[in-house]
């Protein structure tokens, strides 16, 4: 539980940094809670990181495509903030520290899960947000 209030905090606080609007708020902070829940669960199901992070980037996506159509936002505003509490910043922190230390096998392997977690995040935005600009350009042409 204590983590999961602390992804709310951690997505909430860029948020405001964001200047996101008021009303908007609760909401990003929310979507990085949920997809705090969503990386959690998928790491102690399967044990891999950079799949959990995936899962995670595609739980949020969905979230803030549906919370931008509701709010006519844009989805920007709710997956950027929601996404920090998932970024690989502890991995980078000791992929740097290895290769300070001489140790490169670590430094290597530290580096991979780093830039697997990164394109992870990148694929999982992208796809979803691919997917529901498609819905999106189907149903207004098919409306016209």
């Amino acid at each position: 539980m204590k983590e999961i209030v602390l992804a709310f905090i951690g997505s909430y606080g860029p948020a405001i940094l964001f200047n996101i609007e008021r009303k908007n708020l609760i909401w990003a902070g929310l979507c990085g809670a949920i997809g705090w829940t969503a990386y959690r669960s998928v790491l102690d199901l399967s044990g891999s990181s950079i799949f959990a992070v995936f899962t995670a980037a595609i739980v949020i996506s969905i979230i803030s495509e549906v919370m931008a159509k509701i709010l006519k936002t844009p989805s920007t505003v709710f997956y950027i903030p929601s996404l920090f509490p998932i970024v690989p910043g502890i991995s980078a922190y000791y992929t740097v520290l290895y290769i300070i230390d001489k140790k490169i096998v670590e430094a290597t392997n530290k580096g991979l899960e780093t830039l697997g977690s990164a394109g992870a995040i990148a694929f999982g935005i992208l796809l979803i947000s691919t997917i529901f600009r498609y819905i999106n350009t189907h149903n207004i042409n098919s409306k016209g």
